[in-house]
């Protein structure tokens, strides 16, 4: 969500010149802000690399705990990955298909996409650039809401989440004046199953919106040509939410100051106006009074009825903090100040203390739906990076790695709750490249306060809290001339704010080893275990697997 805290980083750049492109994204409250399109790009140059490929796999999957069943499987699939860096476009990407038949009646066939990808391409160079970005990912969910990523074959709560931005940026000068403008449009989509609870109510699961954001700054840098730096600014921010017409209004004006203390250090402070607004309308009720639940376990949403203001907040927005740069390899930004008619504090930090390793911590605080937020946080990730799988499943594993900075989207899927909420945490992630190995990890914690419109179904969800951490950690690397290995462990917890929910934990590692055969074609073997354990469940959910196959790369 583009927020008002739209000068922060800004100011970095108005007061340290020589700060890389990467740092002069719009981190605002909420971590992943509309940002420039240079935000998190590589700096490597005319570097192309494309890989695609495809599979043949046997696959075996033991259900350990509750009983004990094997179920195996023929795995084909079909992926791409590739990585550009250009003077004036850059992107990677990496999007599989696969496809798991299997063998006992008692299983199920599948089919699953999954994938990400970052880039960015120059209009005007060092003026006008349009970047996008896009995402599908399968995580396990149930009819509270409540999502890990645990891959597991032939699960019936497989849910698959599919989510897109695009839009251009520009930056330019007139005079001593920066301006910087930005547009975004984003769609999010999560196919769930169609779940009915056991009171015979819909599920609240989130199910597709449509977000805009807009964003305009002009500004000085101090001693061009006052001693402080000024700017002001604006913004727009809209989130339309299938489920009952929810819709997120997000207004602001503001202006800010930058008084440096040290040629590295300076002082910070902006004051505006802001409007915010959460609406949705009722559900269709029967004779009874009772909601009424369409063909997709959702509620139908009575388009008569008069839109009921959930939440709303205007007047004053400020904030104070620092921002600090010792050098272009390490920036850090801290704010503390009022918003949504409460305390408010965010910030970010980016170190990267040789060209081998990289560290990036944010800290986010905004109003939004699950789509918005989905939106925002693939915008924040690098352009150049690698992705995380499981090496059994193929899925996601939720982080990506870059020397130039990774991201973890792991707590952005705790919850697919469709009631808009305020969304409040902490992110972070480590890569090192380690001899001609790559190590890294991420860990975060996602806090989501909802919102529900009083009189409406929604108003179940109003005030509750769940709340999300998550770790994941692998190394990878080559072995020999033919040979590389990989491995990856995962742990994700879910707190519920529903009365009589319980918690969930999941926890799981892989391993795998491939060895080039003859020339492109390479034999696989890997094995993975996953938990889900549930707190007031008899017996925790635990499976292992296994794979063997063969990979050819064209």
């Amino acid at each position: 969500m583009k927020t008002p805290y739209l000068a922060s980083a800004a100011t970095a750049v108005a007061l340290f010149g020589a700060v890389p492109l990467q740092a002069q994204s719009y981190q605002g409250a909420d971590s992943g802000s509309a940002g420039s399109a240079a935000e998190g790009v590589s700096t490597g140059r005319g570097r192309t690399s494309i890989d695609p490929y495809i599979e043949a796999n046997s696959l075996a999957s033991w259900q350990i705990s509750p009983g004990s069943d094997v179920l195996t499987y023929t795995q084909l699939a079909a992926g791409v990955d590739a990585s550009i860096a250009g003077r004036n476009n850059g992107g990677s990407v990496s999007v599989r298909y696969e496809r798991n038949f299997a063998h006992q009646s008692n299983g199920a066939d599948s089919d699953t996409i999954t994938g990400v990808a970052r880039g960015y391409a120059s209009i005007i160079p060092r003026v006008l650039t349009v970047e996008a970005g896009a995402l599908a990912s399968s995580t396990r969910v149930d009819a509270q809401g409540r999502s890990v990523i645990n891959p597991i074959v032939d699960d019936t709560l497989s849910t698959q989440t599919y989510s897109a931005y695009a839009g251009p940026t520009l930056q330019t000068r007139a005079g001593d004046v920066e301006v910087n403008a930005n547009y975004r449009i984003g769609y999010t989509r999560v196919d769930s199953p169609d779940f009915i609870t056991a009171t015979g109510t819909a599920a609240d699961l989130f199910d597709e919106s449509v977000s805009h954001s807009a964003s305009v700054r002009a500004g000085t840098r101090p001693g061009q040509p006052l001693p402080v730096g000024l700017g002001v600014g604006a913004g727009y921010y809209q989130e339309d939410v299938s489920n009952l017409d929810q819709r997120v209004r997000d207004a602001y004006v503001r202006g800010d100051v930058t008084v440096p203390v040290t040629p590295t250090l300076a002082i910070v402070a902006g004051a505006g106006i802001e409007d915010v607004e959460v609406s949705s309308r009722d559900a269709v009720r029967d004779a009874a009074g009772n909601p009424v639940i369409g063909e997709n376990g959702r509620f139908i949403t009575n388009e008569a009825s008069p839109r009921i203001i959930a939440y709303e907040a205007s007047g004053l927005i400020w904030d104070v903090g620092v921002v600090w740069s010792p050098s272009s390899r390490t920036q850090l930004e801290a704010r503390f100040g009022h918003r949504y008619d409460s305390e408010t504090f965010y910030g970010s930090f980016s170190w990267r203390p040789s060209s081998r390793s990289s560290l990036q911590i944010g800290v986010y605080d905004g109003i939004q739906g699950f789509g918005g937020r989905l939106n925002n946080s693939l915008a924040a990730l690098p352009t150049d990076f690698t992705v995380s799988r499981d090496p059994v499943t193929g899925e996601l594993t939720g982080c990506v790695n870059s020397i130039d900075g990774g991201g973890c989207l792991d707590g952005l899927f705790g919850s697919l709750r469709s009631s808009v909420f305020r969304g409040r945490g902490v992110v972070g992630s480590y890569s090192r490249q380690i001899g001609r190995m790559t190590a890294s990890i991420g860990a975060g914690y996602d806090r989501r306060t909802f919102i529900g419109a009083p009189g409406t179904v929604l108003e179940l969800a109003d005030g509750l809290v769940d709340e999300s951490y998550y770790v994941t950690a692998g190394l990878s690397g080559p072995v020999g001339q033919r040979g590389r290995f990989s491995v990856n462990s995962y742990a994700n917890r879910f707190e519920s704010g529903t009365a009589g929910a319980e918690d969930v934990t999941a926890i799981g590692g892989s391993a795998s080893y491939s060895e080039e055969v003859i020339r492109n074609l390479s034999a696989r073997a890997a094995v993975a275990i996953s938990m889900l354990d549930s707190d007031i469940a008899p017996d925790n959910f635990t499976t292992a697997s296994a794979l063997l196959g063969l990979r050819y790369d064209f």
